[in-house]
Formats: structure tokens, sequence, C-alpha cells
């Protein structure tokens, strides 16, 4: 059986870091894996459907309720996934439930940090790529707040 990526599935950093919606079938972990990435950070109250069908995946958990902002301490952990799995040559997934509020929002902190941009062009760049990305006025305020705290 082949294996197709997860609906909203972007890379935003080629083989690096790539977003998308909550995975729910076997196949699609599959993909992610096929595909290079070899973490799952799962951004939703509760993890993904059959996440355990892949055992070389590795599945983080930062819970976030929906439409909500990431606190500092989860942004950080998030980027330091990245880093650490990113300096073994592993990419990473990010999901939340549809891909775009809580996983943009990460997506932006990202940027702000790898490319040296700020809270506003990250937030820019993320809905150029992925249509949609980050809902809220409070999670375009944390990434704006990640931007002030490293600058």
């Amino acid at each position: 059986m082949g294996s197709f990526p997860p609906h909203n599935f972007s890379w935003v950093e080629p083989g690096k870091l790539a977003g998308m919606a909550m995975p729910r079938m076997t196949c699609e972990y599959q993909y992610l894996l096929d595909n290079g990435i070899k973490h799952l950070v799962s951004l939703t109250e509760r993890k993904p459907p059959y996440h355990d069908s892949c055992p070389e995946l590795q599945l983080q958990h930062i819970k976030i309720a929906d439409f909500t902002p990431p606190s500092s301490s989860q942004i950080d952990r998030f980027l330091s996934i990245v880093e650490e799995a990113n300096s073994k040559g592993e990419g990473v997934g990010v999901h939340c439930m549809h891909g775009f509020g809580r996983t943009g929002t990460m997506l932006a902190c990202y940027l702000v940090k790898t490319r040296k941009i700020s809270g506003i062009d990250a937030i820019n760049e993320i809905r150029q790529l992925r249509r949609g990305s980050i809902e809220t006025h409070e999670q375009e305020k944390a990434v704006v707040q990640f931007y002030q705290r490293i600058k």
C-alpha cells in the first residue's frame, strides 16, 4: 500500500520542518517517514489516532487548547525539538487539528528564530506558504512577542 501526505501537508524548510493537519491513517505516518520526518509534534489536546502504527516515528506532545496561543515555554520546547532533530539530519512534522492556527503559530516562531526576521514578516511568510494560517489575534501576538523576546 502506498503512502500519501496528511491533509494540508507542506514543508516550511524542506527536509527540516513541515506543517500539516492531524494525520489519521497509517499510510500518512508512513509518508512522513518516507520523507525523512522522524519526529511528529502534536499540538492537540489528544494524540493523533494510530500514531503507534509507526514506532520509528517519535511522537512529542505539546498540548495547546484550540484557538489559543502557545506559551513561551511551549514555543521554546518546540524549537528545541526541531533544532535537536535537525542537528541529526532528521525532519520534524508539526500538526494541530487542521494545521492552521496552532501549527502556523509554531511555524512562524521557527522562521523568526532561524531566519532572524520579525514576527510580522514570519506571519506573512507562513500565510503565503500555508493559506489560512495563524487564526487569532492572540496567536499573532504570540509570534510578535516571541520575536521581541529573542531579538
